[in-house]
């Protein structure tokens, strides 16, 4: 029998001889982070210069290159009135004026820190909801063989994806949770290692433990009902056209789709979010005097003092930007992890098809 002749479609994608291993998944998660930061980070670049030129104050900003957000300082020492010829005026101006006074690959400054911070979380997060899909597909098809006597089905449940993600983020949120918090204060200012240990005791000291923390509920509210709703749209997307192995186009706008649903519903949070982490390093991260309690409003106040203030519209402020960076950004990611993960797949396939070759040519004395 010619096992390499065997169609591909007669091969489920979730054999488990022929399933991805953990350290194919991670190498498959970091490629896709490394491409999605390659591509994102020159926006945000030119956002961060649009946004440092229009003010004078030593007050912080917030910006996500698709990745990770990143909290940093405004350089008080910018002048507010740049010469005509070094202003920047809108993003196809700044890609030239950036690119012609300090070069193209300084459109890529930052590419480091992000990768730094990015790919932990991105291993965390894409492993863990691979890992949580997996045992949590093999309960339920155990649970209709042994319960319902239901023959296994192609059809992944509704609730699978949603419970896969939102676990999957609650874990990388909280891993990266203190080294994002260590890096934007190291990114304020050069600091030695023995600095950024007295920044840690620091923020403990006047915060608590939990301060290392600090942003982690608004982050949850915002992230882990993204990621669940993201994982069940594009599930469903798949199951829909009854995708089995997404091709890199097909993965990459059910990704944007998938994305831009689950940012449109999830941006109330993000709004909150972002306030908490900008009011967090005015009073901590970039000032002298680090006062403890940095904050004394918790999510459903700040989403009412919102409402309040500027309605519903002020839920939902930076919804058109945010869909601009979070739906290519979720197309990116996807699209390369599935890719990424079909090449190991089809190569396990080859492994252990060449391994079976052996087998039979040792047994017919070949």
């Amino acid at each position: 029998m010619n096992l390499e002749a065997a169609p591909k479609k007669n091969i489920l994608f979730d054999d488990p001889r022929f399933r991805i291993r953990p350290l194919q998944q991670v190498v498959s998660a970091c490629t896709g982070a490394l491409i999605t930061a390659c591509f994102m980070t020159p926006l945000d670049v030119v956002k961060t210069r649009l946004q440092a030129q229009q003010t004078t104050t030593n007050k912080c900003f917030l910006y996500c290159n698709g990745l990770m957000d990143h909290l940093c300082p405004c350089d008080p020492n910018m002048p507010n009135q740049l010469k005509p010829e070094k202003r920047l005026n809108g993003t196809v101006d700044a890609f030239v004026k950036i690119a012609r006074h300090e070069g193209v690959s300084s459109l890529w400054s930052g590419l480091s820190p992000t990768l730094v911070s990015a790919l932990p979380s991105t291993i965390v997060y894409f492993v863990a909801y691979e890992q949580f899909k997996m045992h949590a597909l093999e309960f339920h098809y155990k649970y209709l063989a042994e319960v319902k006597g239901s023959p296994r089905g192609r059809e992944i449940p509704f609730h699978i994806p949603m419970l896969s993600g939102v676990s999957a983020r609650v874990c990388a949120v909280t891993f990266v949770s203190p080294i994002e918090l260590v890096r934007t204060k190291m990114q304020s200012q050069k600091m030695s290692y023995s600095e950024m240990l007295s920044t840690i005791r620091l923020v403990m000291r006047t915060q608590g433990f939990f301060g290392l923390f600090r942003g982690l509920p608004p982050t949850i509210l915002r992230d882990v009902p993204f990621s669940g709703i993201y994982w069940t749209c594009y599930e469903n997307i798949k199951s829909m056209f009854d995708v089995r192995e997404p091709t890199f186009g097909f993965s990459f706008m059910a990704g944007a789709i998938s994305g831009s649903i689950a940012a449109t519903v999830t941006t109330p949070f993000d709004v909150v979010k972002t306030h908490e982490q900008i009011e967090f390093g005015e009073k901590v991260l970039f000032t002298d005097k680090p006062v403890a309690n940095a904050t004394n409003m918790n999510v459903r106040q700040r989403l009412w003092s919102i409402y309040r203030l500027n309605g519903v519209r002020g839920l939902f402020a930076g919804l058109w930007p945010r869909l601009l960076k979070v739906a290519p950004a979720c197309a990116i990611m996807i699209s390369t992890f599935e890719y990424s993960k079909s090449f190991f797949y089809h190569y396990n396939v080859e492994k252990h098809n060449e391994a079976l070759l052996m087998i039979n040519r040792k047994e017919n004395g070949a």
